[in-house]
């Protein structure tokens, strides 16, 4: 008999900044990379405002700076 659960399983990315591009990495290593001035409020932004976001089920969601990414 078949096992099956509602329960999603959790994606784990990185993201990194890299002077001019926006990096999200997923856990089997594959890169999805854009470029800043496509997100004018993430290539103003300080570190603080970059490092807090949360990954969504479309994508990444910059707290601070009310922005979404999707990936």
């Amino acid at each position: 008999m078949p096992l099956h659960t509602t329960r999603k399983q959790e994606k784990k990315v990185k993201v990194i900044f890299n002077n001019t591009l926006l990096v999200v990495e997923a856990a089997d290593g594959k890169q999805q990379v854009f470029p800043l001035a496509w997100f004018p409020k993430l290539l103003n932004a300080s570190d603080e405002e970059r490092e807090d976001w949360v990954q969504t089920d479309k994508g990444i969601h910059f707290n601070k700076l009310d922005l979404d990414v999707s990936i």
